[in-house]
C-alpha cells in the first residue's frame, strides 16, 4: 500500500518505508547496503514494519520518481 489508510499505519505503507529510508541514505549505498540495513534494523525493532524485497524496489521507484533519490554507478544518492 503507498499510502497509509484505516487500516495500513504509516510504516507499513510505501510513503513511510521511503521516509525511512531516505534517513539510511547519509552516504551513497548500494541496493544491497540499504536492504542489510533494513535488516539489521528490523531485528533490533528499531522499524516495526516488515517489508519484502519487491516492496524495497517499489519504494525505490517511488522515491525516484519524485526526486528523492538518483542512481549513479550502482549506488543510490539522496537528492538535495
Amino acid at each position: 500500500m503507498l499510502m497509509p489508510s484505516k487500516h495500513i499505519n504509516f510504516s507499513q505503507s510505501l510513503l513511510g518505508f521511503g521516509s525511512y529510508l531516505l534517513t539510511k541514505l547519509d552516504k551513497p549505498k548500494s541496493v544491497d547496503d540499504v536492504w542489510k540495513n533494513y535488516q539489521t534494523d528490523l531485528l533490533k525493532e528499531n522499524y516495526n514494519a516488515k517489508h519484502s524485497f519487491d516492496n524495497l524496489m517499489l519504494t525505490f521507484i517511488f522515491l525516484f520518481s519524485v526526486n528523492a533519490i538518483e542512481q549513479k554507478n550502482g549506488l543510490i544518492y539522496k537528492c538535495n
